[in-house]
């Protein structure tokens, strides 16, 4: 049963991937660059899901690290040049990490309500210090007129001025985010986490430092959250204050919930259909937060474990149909 569970995860895996692909060569512009953004919020949602899902941290404030990447792209970029993506990508993911350290190390010391509104608070001292200022363009923030370059020498592997180039670069990153997560979480550190989550108490009386753990697990979330703020800015040109406000971290929140907790599927899934559902209904009524906010209260009712939890009970159901049943002499179960 394991084996075919697998087997069937992997194909689906491969057609997902595959189509996701294609999408160049099968719509338009504009639907091009939506996937790009449904790819940008999945990582986004992927690593609040470190410390919401996997860790047991509910922060309030994670758009702030999101945000930080693109205005660290946008300062960095020359008035009238192009930024080198070389060196301004691992600058913008180090600037996010940063924050989050200088964050973490004060907030991870707290528990519960308190963490939530502490993360909540110091993001918003970073969205009013980008807001009231006119350090990086104020309340209007900053365009990107002139995308990074990507040249090695003479040799230009991808042009971020291509929609085309763009998209496939969100893909690779995304899949890349995905890989790293799941070998982080596998490993000896991240069951660590899940038994933080469970019971931190137990898990100092055992002689780890939790303390020490949830900060590098806040500052990875961080610094993964700042590969999406990044992609964003490259692909829309434009960074501002909304980037870091709580409405956007309430919004990732909403999709991690929506798809699942404490799985890498489970805000994937949310991302997606957030997205969709949001496109679908801005076209059917100016009121469109109503039935986004009726679907996700229906949706947390009746799937307490997201999307995916409805999605792998679905699976089970067909793999199990599929099994074969035992024979009047076989003595056992299937």
């Amino acid at each position: 049963m394991q084996g075919q569970r697998a087997y069937a995860g992997l194909a689906v895996l491969a057609v997902v991937l595959l189509a996701l692909a294609l999408v160049p060569n099968l719509v338009e512009k504009f639907y091009v660059q939506f996937f790009a953004k449904i790819l940008i919020m999945g990582i986004f949602a992927m690593s609040l899901d470190l410390l919401l899902g996997y860790t047991g941290l509910v922060s309030f404030g994670h758009a702030a690290f999101y945000g930080v990447a693109g205005y660290a792209l946008a300062l960095l970029t020359p008035q009238y040049q192009a930024a080198n993506f070389w060196t301004s990508f691992p600058l913008a993911i180090a600037a996010s990490g940063l924050v989050a350290l200088l964050i973490g190390f004060f907030v991870v010391r707290m528990q519960g309500i308190y963490f939530i509104m502490v993360t909540l608070a110091f993001a918003q001292m970073l969205f009013f210090l980008f807001y009231d200022t006119k350090i990086a363009g104020g309340n209007d923030g900053i365009y990107i007129d002139m995308r990074p370059v990507a040249k090695i020498g003479d040799w230009q592997p991808f042009n971020l001025d291509n929609f085309t180039h763009v998209y496939y670069l969100v893909l690779l990153m995304f899949v890349a985010v995905y890989l790293l997560l799941r070998v982080v979480l596998a490993s000896p550190f991240g069951r660590v986490l899940a038994g933080i989550k469970a019971n931190e108490h137990r898990m100092k009386s055992l002689g780890y430092a939790t303390f020490r753990y949830k900060l590098a697990c806040f500052v990875l979330a961080g610094a993964t959250a700042g590969v999406a703020g990044y992609l964003a800015a490259v692909q829309f040109g434009v960074v501002n204050p909304e980037m870091m406000g709580w409405h956007l971290s309430a919004a990732v929140m909403m999709m991690v919930i929506l798809g699942g907790m404490g799985t890498l599927r489970g805000p994937i899934i949310g991302a997606a259909v957030w997205m969709l559902l949001e496109l679908w209904f801005q076209g059917l009524t100016k009121h469109w937060h109503l039935l986004m906010g009726g679907f996700i209260v229906l949706t947390s009712i009746m799937l307490p474990e997201g999307l995916v939890g409805l999605f792998s009970g679905l699976a089970r159901r067909l793999l199990g149909k599929n099994r074969p049943e035992a024979g009047p002499g076989s003595g056992g179960q299937a």
